[in-house]
């Protein structure tokens, strides 16, 4: 005789197991407040010894949600954006909501709104633009979708737009006036891509400082963010011997800097201060230890994806600009400039 096929575990039988009622199991289950740790925690791990998962589709019918949230993110092998992604996954996880990744190409025509598309067909409650780049067009998202962006993008807006994340600009401004607090004459930057908006508010930043402090711009250099650029950009900086202080728009490229400076024979700090942005896990550990302007990428996805569940559950409000504050690591790459030690 054929064995009965077992049916799969119900909620019930996980609020049986754990020794709470079907509510607590629903509460924990959607991430819902008021349920202290130690109830939390039975409740995960009967569902886990049941092997208990819930039935997404008849849950989204229920509530009029999918619990689900949308990602668009750039398809690169950077420290940013990776660890931007993997801290959004892990906090979407947290507060029990499902996360979905379409990723685009940089260059690639209309990548964004596809994406976008792509992600609302498949049904997303929110979406989140993890590193906005300019496309020359104007993004259309319906405003009845609430949407997370970290960094500022042009046409965005609307009743259900968050928008979070340390400003491009405070970045910028709090590198240069390090360096110029330092005693240093100006400042020469070496930029990310000019696409990408992060890139030109650091620029932005960048400008800002040295013109509170009535002093000249250099001509700014412009990389593509990898260690290679970098390197390029320190060559060219290390045969001008006005050159004593550099911001560098992200750590990678500051390697590439910090290496051209040490084989020009340029010394850092005493010759030239370098300032990166990011604050990656080898930044402590080069020679010198790189001074970076951090960017704490689990608060900022931890705090940016609280906004955008606040815009899911509750009635739509006004559209929210939340700058996270710039803060200076310093280390052994920066320096007053020589002539005043």
């Amino acid at each position: 005789m054929p064995e009965a096929k077992r049916r799969p575990p119900r909620s019930t039988d996980v609020a049986r197991l754990a020794g709470v009622s079907q509510k607590t199991v629903s509460r924990v289950l959607n991430g819902e407040p008021y349920v202290s740790d130690e109830v939390r925690g039975r409740v995960l791990a009967a569902a886990r010894e049941l092997g208990y998962r819930r039935n997404t589709a008849a849950r989204a019918l229920h509530l009029g949600r999918f619990h689900r949230i949308g990602v668009v993110s750039l398809g690169t092998s950077l420290y940013g954006p990776s660890a931007l992604l993997i801290a959004l996954e892990r906090r979407a996880r947290e507060i029990g909501y499902a996360f979905t990744v379409v990723n685009t190409l940089e260059g690639e025509e209309g990548g964004v709104m596809k994406a976008v598309e792509s992600l609302l067909g498949q049904g997303v409650d929110g979406i989140v633009l993890s590193e906005p780049i300019d496309e020359d067009q104007v993004l259309r998202i319906d405003p009845e979708v609430p949407v997370l962006s970290f960094g500022a993008l042009p046409g965005l807006d609307g009743p259900r737009v968050v928008i979070t994340g340390a400003s491009g600009e405070g970045v910028g401004r709090r590198a240069t006036e390090h360096l110029l607090d330092l005693g240093h004459t100006t400042v020469w930057h070496v930029a990310g891509p000019e696409r990408w908006f992060a890139s030109r508010d650091r620029v932005r930043g960048w400008r800002e400082a040295l013109a509170a402090a009535g002093v000249a711009e250099p001509p700014p250099l412009v990389g593509d963010w990898s260690p290679a650029s970098g390197y390029a950009a320190g060559l060219i900086l290390a045969v001008n011997p006005e050159v004593t202080a550099v911001f560098v728009a992200n750590d990678e490229m500051a390697i590439g800097v910090l290496r051209a400076l040490a084989e020009s024979g340029r010394a850092v700090p005493e010759q030239v201060s370098v300032v990166g942005v990011d604050d990656i896990p080898s930044a402590a550990y080069l020679s010198p230890p790189l001074t970076t302007v951090p960017q704490d990428f689990h608060e900022v996805a931890a705090h940016g994806l609280d906004l955008l569940v606040e815009q899911i559950e509750n009635e739509p409000g006004s559209a929210t600009h939340d700058d996270l504050p710039a803060r200076l690591v310093v280390r052994q790459s920066t320096a007053p400039p020589k002539e005043q030690t």
